[in-house]
């Protein structure tokens, strides 16, 4: 087999690049850092795992959002409960 040496020094311009990501994010997503617990990362890559395909992170963003709107329908339910019982006259 042929080695091929590396070039030991490269002139390389870098006066057009721009920083950021290769491929930027869509709207709507901002790139954070965040600790999990092992547990919740091992569980979501298991879903996918067992799945064949998908994106573990995406999974965890999919379990928040259906955590917010869950939340906002129970609120939504209590306060048409509470507004219900506030119109009624105790007989």
């Amino acid at each position: 087999m042929k080695k091929i040496a590396a070039d030991p020094f490269r002139d390389i311009d870098f006066t057009g690049a721009k920083r950021g990501a290769v491929i930027p994010l869509g709207p709507g997503k901002t790139k954070i850092s965040i600790r999990l617990d092992n547990r919740v990362i091992d569980y979501f890559r298991g879903q996918v795992e067992r799945a064949g395909a998908g994106n573990y992170q995406t999974l965890i963003n999919d379990a928040l959002t259906a955590f917010i709107q869950q939340r906002s329908m129970i609120e939504a339910v209590r306060q048409v409960v509470r507004e219900e019982l506030a119109g009624k006259t105790p007989a």
